[in-house]
């Protein structure tokens, strides 16, 4: 059992316990002794499991195909990333013809460090495609080093640009130097104000990075994030203003031959702005000011008043997901009950075609220039890897680049869509991926997965743990829950705040209704997610205990009254809100914080909960509380297990080789929890 020093604070009247706050202290030799004594008792549990090296061996089978990302031109290269198979990260290449196998290499992270943790996050080219900025992560954090590679000679510039998270990189069109946004350097403020007060600076090319200019900053507003754009045409600079996960942000610009300094274009706080291009001062954004569902806008610089705004592309019933422009055009996509359409429209907003792609995929990215006549685009499925095509606009033609579809078989399985009612009435999607002529006997095992916050929208992909998982018998189950994006703003604001809980009623609803249309039992049922998602299972196991027979929950938040205190936590205050300082967030986030709702006596279902020692987003406190205080309260025999990654974080550039550990004991948790045969 373990040890109890307990904390009580008052929020707004009312004290509150917390047993277990020394396990915050992760640099004490004690904390450390107890979670490798949590990764020991973990092991050994796995370890009587007898297949557990069959599924490691089958995972390894299913993750040894070659991953390849969307190409991009640059100069006369194109570039791009491709994995063999198991490699810890993926290579970075060029060649001058995709057809060809001589390719040479770029950079190779692997080879950074010993561990293969070292991974590519930023990718910015000059205008000419001579050089090329790119951020360095190491060991799974979210703070990356900026790098230069001289791409005549193949070699880095001497100067490490230092102190970047969430960073963008914005060259100059000679290419002499680019702006960047960082936080401050550690030791000139607070610890706990390391990321906050982030500044945009301009660095030269082969100078050291003190020597960087500070272009702008807000010293009135410390929470307010820059990253730097340049438009089209390499006269404005943009900066894209932003606050935590809002779903709002603001854009200034600056013209670059002109002494003035930036103006305030759109910085109302009334709606999301995504710059997309210009034509001269003419500046085309994707919006969801006064549109639900988003919409693209034309804004001129002299006339930037909203009665001069020009709805180029309307709002339409489906979401507008993310545009770009290409060969002068828009290519939209669209998301149609959370899976995606590509369509083309003049700059004029007239609806030139749609591409045709297979049903129930998600597009990865989409690359191309702007006056390019191609495109390349990736897109997956829940049954396929990511395909790479590339696109002729004059010829209309889509021919496939690189595939690895053949390696697994489809037409043994299918992915269906159907609807069901949450508690609210509301009709929520979900997707089912399963072998075809599935028998519903209630026997089925069914892993069900659900993240349902911060406008995110879950969109088919493939995964090679879901893959085994299908193989074995069991059904793959993904609800799109309120709080994500997949029908616009109002979905969204459904599921923040005070309205959080229509989130674990939309998920608790599926694994009803998966009972009651007989494809599973709750003895067969598991459910999983990650990170908010992690929130969603630690709360639906406190909320409803009795419906699931396993619960993975990864990376999870679990103390709603603390979690704003520690890295980015303050970020996802819009989401849920603070407890601290408004007595309403208390009351509705104390009714459904995981940590704070844990009973004594009540049977809990067979959990495992997974966090990573150096996880800079979610710290791994969380996971740690969690999992020590459903191990105190639990009654009977049903495994509560933590598993704590080393030299890891929040899943950024993790290895192959700790990914496969990691989903070997994952799902060796749950063949043995839930009976199934691999």
């Amino acid at each position: 059992m373990t040890k109890i020093e307990t904390v009580i604070e008052n929020f707004h009247g009312t004290d509150v316990v917390d047993p277990y706050r020394w396990l915050e202290n992760s640099d004490v030799e004690e904390v450390k002794n107890w979670v490798d004594d949590q990764n020991e008792k973990t092991k050994n549990y796995l370890a009587t499991y007898p297949e557990r090296e069959i599924v490691k061996e089958k995972l390894r089978k299913s993750w040894n195909y070659p991953k390849y990302s969307v190409p991009q031109k640059e100069g006369n290269y194109i570039y791009f990333h491709k994995n063999d198979g198991l490699q810890n990260q993926a290579v970075f290449y060029r060649t001058q013809d995709l057809k060809s196998t001589d390719l040479e290499v770029i950079i190779d992270p692997n080879t950074l460090n010993e561990e293969g943790t070292a991974a590519i996050t930023n990718l910015a080219f000059t205008k000419d495609g001579d050089r090329l900025a790119y951020g360095v992560s190491f060991n799974g954090s979210d703070w990356q080093e900026i790098r230069i590679r001289n791409l005549q000679t193949g070699k880095d510039e001497s100067e490490v640009i230092k102190w970047c998270k969430f960073s963008s990189i914005a060259w100059n069109e000679e290419g002499s130097g680019f702006y960047y946004n960082r936080f401050p350097e550690p030791g000139t403020v607070d610890p706990e104000e390391e990321s906050n007060y982030n500044r945009v600076y301009w660095h030269t090319v082969g100078t050291v990075q003190e020597e960087d200019v500070l272009i702008y900053e807000d010293a009135t507003d410390k929470e307010l994030s820059f990253n730097p754009i340049m438009s089209d045409d390499y006269r404005y600079l943009i900066l894209s203003v932003w606050k935590g996960t809002e779903n709002k942000s603001r854009i200034y610009y600056r013209d670059e031959q002109s002494e003035a300094g930036f103006v305030h274009l759109l910085a109302d706080d009334d709606g999301e702005y995504s710059f997309i291009g210009n034509e001269g001062k003419l500046f085309y954004f994707t919006t969801n000011y006064g549109a639900s569902k988003e919409k693209i806008i034309a804004v001129h610089l002299d006339r930037p008043g909203k009665e001069h705004w020009i709805d180029i592309i309307p709002e339409q019933e489906d979401v507008l997901s993310f545009a770009k422009i290409f060969n002068k055009q828009f290519v939209v996509c669209y998301l149609h009950n959370a899976h995606y359409k590509l369509s083309m429209y003049d700059l004029e907003g007239q609806f030139q075609k749609e591409v045709s792609l297979p049903d129930y995929i998600s597009i990865s990215e989409l690359t191309g220039k702007k006056t390019a006549s191609t495109m390349f685009i990736g897109y997956t499925s829940y049954l396929v890897p990511v395909t790479i095509a590339h696109y002729d606009f004059e010829k209309d033609e889509l021919e496939t680049v690189f595939n690895s579809s053949e390696l697994f078989e489809t037409a043994g399985y299918e992915t269906t869509q159907v609807f069901y009612p949450s508690k609210d009435g509301t009709r929520i999607p979900m997707f089912l991926t399963h072998r075809k002529g599935l028998e519903l006997t209630r026997e089925n095992p069914v892993l069900l997965y659900g993240y349902g916050g911060f406008n995110v929208s879950l969109t088919p992909a493939f995964s090679p743990s879901q893959r085994m998982w299908i193989e074995a018998g069991g059904v793959y189950a993904v609800a799109n829950l309120r709080g994500g994006g997949e029908f616009g703003e109002e979905w969204y604001k459904a599921g923040t705040l005070g309205h959080k809980q229509n989130v674990f009623d939309d998920f608790i609803a599926a694994a009803e209704w998966l009972i009651k249309q007989n494809y599973t039992n709750s003895k067969k049922l598991a459910i999983m997610g990650g990170s908010n998602g992690g929130l969603l299972v630690a709360t639906c196991v406190t909320q409803r205990p009795d419906l699931y027979g396993a619960a993975l929950c990864l990376v999870p938040v679990t103390d709603m009254l603390r979690y704003h205190k520690f890295t980015v936590g303050r970020y996802w205050v819009t989401d849920y809100g603070n407890a601290e300082t408004n007595k309403e967030h208390f009351e509705f986030m104390y009714k459904y914080s995981p940590l704070h709702n844990v009973k004594k006596g009540v049977e809990y279902p067979p959990t495992l909960v997974t966090t990573a020692d150096t996880d800079d987003r979610v710290v791994p406190w969380h996971a740690m509380k969690f999992a020590a205080t459903l191990q105190a309260e639990q009654q009977g025999n049903n495994p509560i297990l933590l598993r704590v990654e080393k030299n890891a974080g929040h899943g950024l550039g993790k290895p192959t080789v700790k990914i496969i550990e990691e989903q070997t004991d994952m799902y060796s948790f749950l063949f043995k929890t839930l009976g199934v045969e691999v």
